[in-house]
């Protein structure tokens, strides 16, 4: 479905204006709001369980500012991962890095707010390092559940990750046990994940904003998000 403020103009142009607005808005974000990660722990009316933010690869958790800065302001306490950095090391050593952080926090009834490799990173972290059953659900954004074929070319080790015949992206989705606890929220268009983002058991809801990033900000994942946290 176009974008309803797209230039008139088919294929490949109409693209091309989705990607410079989409990249458009990540610059955005990173220099949006003069608040640290620890400025989303204490809303003035707690409601809800904890989020916690697992943003993608090459992003610092400001990529998810526009969830922090909604779910903060109806009143849920939104945690980002420092020691996340950049999200540049493999699924597996990054789902150990958020199963330590939550149980350093010892945060409980946990809803992950994941941004695409961060969806594999909540998903591994579900199945292999929550024996305490801290995650309580997942909502991802655009995760490349079955790879991209896109990440073959891109000579960067952190980005040929997501090969579809990866061995964790190959694995990850064979392990079907945790699907029903995750909602896969994907544009109807994504640059980077041609393949889409279905995932097997898992609620699946179109989001009408194109792009990898500004889905982030789509007023359907807003209600999603609320709905599911504060409802």
């Amino acid at each position: 479905m176009p974008d309803a403020d797209a230039p008139p103009a088919p294929g490949a142009v109409r693209h091309l204006w989705w990607r410079v607005r989409d990249y458009a808005s990540v610059l955005r974000w990173q220099a949006g709001s003069p608040r640290g990660s620890d400025d989303y722990l204490e809303p003035e009316q707690p409601v809800g369980p904890p989020v916690v933010l697992v943003p993608g690869v090459w992003e610092p958790w400001q990529f998810l500012r526009p969830v922090a800065e909604m779910l903060y302001a109806h009143g849920v306490r939104v945690y980002a991962v420092p020691t996340l950095g950049y999200n540049r090391r493999p699924v597996p050593d990054t789902a150990r890095v958020l199963s330590e952080f939550l149980e350093e926090h010892d945060l409980r009834d946990v809803v992950l707010v994941a941004h695409s490799k961060g969806g594999l990173v909540g998903k591994l972290a579900m199945l292999e390092h929550d024996p305490q059953g801290r995650i309580s659900s997942m909502v991802a954004v655009n995760t490349p559940f079955s790879g991209s074929v896109y990440a073959r070319w891109i000579p960067m080790r952190s980005v040929r990750a997501f090969v579809p015949s990866d061995a964790t992206i190959v694995a990850l989705a064979a392990e079907v046990e945790v699907n029903h606890r995750i909602t896969s929220a994907h544009a109807f268009w994504d640059p980077h994940i041609p393949a889409g983002s279905h995932l097997d058991g898992a609620q699946d809801v179109v989001l009408q904003t194109p792009g990898h990033f500004r889905p982030l900000a789509d007023p359907q994942l807003r209600a999603l998000l609320l709905e599911r946290l504060t409802g």
